[in-house]
């Protein structure tokens, strides 16, 4: 081992640490790895930007943008309106219905949005069938993964690993080609979920279910501080603005600024307007309090909330929501949707307090409280997915459907005829629909999730880098040597073809999915490589292995997203998870080596 491989690996230790760790996030890590591995010479500057014409990222971007054109047209809602009819089938068949409808959407576009538009019908099910939200969710997650099997496209895992191939100059994926082994995994999986969900799956409560009853039936208003009261200068405490007393107060606005609210520290001022959620006597404790008043009562001219009873709704950030990375209070969260955040759900955690001071993250789960008008204006913008019913766009785009469909269809038909290479076909796609107004240019950039692209060219660097320093070589020479030394000479190629599947799938449990595709397809060349055997069936195994992953909320992007909005412990995806991992390790041993054959690579 030279001093290079050894760096390689001190390297590749560092970032999987770092993606465990959480606090720095994987994009960030992927390009420091890539600045390390400039600097430190392990790989020259020709290499290293050699990876930004890897046609991958491309492809994942440009797929990216098709996908949000989809959603925007409504064509995804119509779809989604056939799920609907289907309330009075029985759990069972629903469930079957669910997996065959998204799974079709999800081998075609990116999983995400559709696990987004699909949402509130799912939930509207939930209702229908008078079972918890928790009987739906894990499996609407698990069919966009399955369906995303099915095809090049389907899922972002599967153009890495095709893109680390044609870099390489071996023969790529054809469109439909890992559908021998997507197809029947969704349709054993589906029928898993079918015989087994409502058993091994959890009836798990929702975010409105940490609540009281009373605190249910609270009412929004303002107060405001007189200019001469006898309450300036008293803590809210002294004031008796407490919960003893049916009051709570939500914010206190000063010179039209929200304050963070810490009842033994603020101050009353003249002029301070106080947001307040009150019960019934609540209210009237708060018109009982000297030198406070209602502001709907003192008819100031305010903008303001009136005394209207307050509606409680969940809703979970979208992906691509500007609220991401920023906090309640820099978003100005009360002034801008008029509503009053009381909670917030994060990977299995409640938080109640000090929320306005946490960073927003993509899927967290919100509950609000406002009037029906601002939540009927929240649920035409694009921040958040309001769990009650679909969100409904403020301008239909209805009559560019057709042309959408047209475009993916004619992308998809002319790269399975080897016409057109599949990034060419989508970048002019995604030109068209920008071209015809079916998206706006600032629509589609904001689409793209920016951070995907970034690792995976952070990572396409690492395996860049294992490969000119022999790292690669390394290690496949020993896995292969070991595997001599314990495995029968005819058994060998099946077993390291079970390895390089495990090992994928494990760390795609733990670790970005696309990450591991980057980095573990090098690997399978050179372990094919070593044992004189063709590369694309260990080549399959790591691009299905990479995306079938169930057994943890944290593996794939669709688990997380349905991860708080269902009130998931992380331990429910390891009970439903795992056997369905187990499935798809059976039938990709059983499939893999019949389709593509375990065979000898001429010389």
């Amino acid at each position: 081992m030279t001093w290079e491989i050894a760096l390689v690996y001190v390297l590749l230790v560092a970032v999987l640490a770092s993606f465990v760790w959480e606090k720095i996030p994987p994009d960030l890590t992927a390009l420091t790895l890539f600045a390390v591995l400039l600097v430190s010479g392990l790989i020259s500057k020709a290499d290293a930007f050699a990876v930004f014409s890897n046609s991958a990222p491309f492809t994942v971007g440009a797929m990216f943008i098709l996908s949000a054109a989809l959603v925007k047209c409504g064509a995804i809602d119509r779809i989604s309106g056939l799920v609907e009819r289907t309330a009075n089938w029985g759990y069972r068949l629903i469930l079957m219905a669910i997996v065959g409808v998204v799974g079709t959407i999800s081998a075609f576009i990116n999983n995400t949005p559709v696990v987004v538009v699909f949402l509130p019908i799912v939930l509207k099910l939930s209702r229908q069938l008078k079972v918890t939200p928790s009987k739906l969710l894990i499996p609407l997650s698990y069919a966009a993964i399955l369906g995303g099997t099915c095809t090049l496209i389907g899922t972002s895992t599967n153009l890495v690993v095709n893109g680390v191939m044609t870099a390489r100059d071996l023969p790529s994926f054809s469109m439909f080609e890992l559908a021998w082994l997507g197809i029947p995994a969704a349709l054993t999986g589906a029928t898993y979920l079918a015989l087994f969900g409502n058993r091994l799956l959890p009836a798990r409560e929702m975010l409105t279910s940490i609540l009281s009853d009373e605190e249910r039936r609270e009412y929004i208003t303002e107060a405001f501080v007189q200019p001469d009261s006898i309450q300036i200068g008293k803590t809210l405490g002294e004031a008796g603005l407490t919960r003893s007393r049916g009051i709570r107060v939500l914010e206190i606005v000063r010179d039209g600024v929200a304050l963070y609210i810490e009842p033994e520290k603020v101050k009353l001022r003249a002029g301070d307007r106080l947001i307040l959620a009150c019960r019934m006597k609540g209210i009237i404790n708060t018109r009982g309090t000297d030198g406070i008043d209602l502001a709907a009562e003192l008819k100031l001219g305010l903008e303001q909330i009136a005394a209207h009873e307050g509606s409680l709704v969940e809703a979970v950030v979208n992906p691509h929501s500007s609220l991401v990375g920023h906090t309640v209070r820099e978003v100005n969260f009360r002034q801008r949707f008029r509503m009053v955040v009381l909670a917030l759900h994060r990977r299995g955690r409640n938080v109640r307090e000090k929320i306005e001071t946490l960073p927003i993250e993509a899927g967290d789960v919100i509950l609000m409280m406002g009037t029906d008008q601002a939540i009927d204006a929240l649920r035409h913008g694009d921040d958040l997915v309001l769990f009650d019913r679909a969100r409904v766009p403020a301008v239909s785009q209805h009559r560019k459907m057709p042309f959408v469909l047209g475009i993916i269809a004619t992308v998809i038909a002319t790269a399975s005829l080897d016409l057109v290479p599949i990034e060419i076909g989508a970048m002019i796609g995604c030109v068209l629909v920008c071209l015809v107004r079916c998206l706006k240019t600032q629509e589609a950039y904001d689409s793209i999730e920016w951070n995907i692209l970034f690792l995976i060219y952070g990572m396409l660097a690492m395996g860049r880098a294992m490969e000119v320093t022999g790292a690669a070589e390394w290690l496949a020479l020993n896995v292969v040597s070991f595997s001599q030394h314990v495995v029968p000479l005819e058994h060998q190629a099946i077993v390291l073809l079970a390895v390089v599947y495990l090992f994928t799938t494990t760390f795609t449990e733990i670790l970005s999915n696309n990450a591991i595709a980057a980095l573990m397809a090098p690997i399978a060349i050179g372990i094919a490589a070593q044992m004189g055997l063709d590369p694309k069936p260990f080549l399959v195994a790591v691009a299905f292995a990479a995306s079938a992953s169930f057994a943890t909320p944290i593996g794939y992007q669709t688990n997380t997203y349905v991860y708080g909005i269902g009130g998931y412990r992380f331990g429910d995806f390891i009970k439903i998870g795992v056997p369905l991992n187990a499935i798809c390790f059976g039938l990709a041993m059983l499939i893999i080596p019949i389709v593509w054959p375990l065979q000898a690579v001429a010389q």
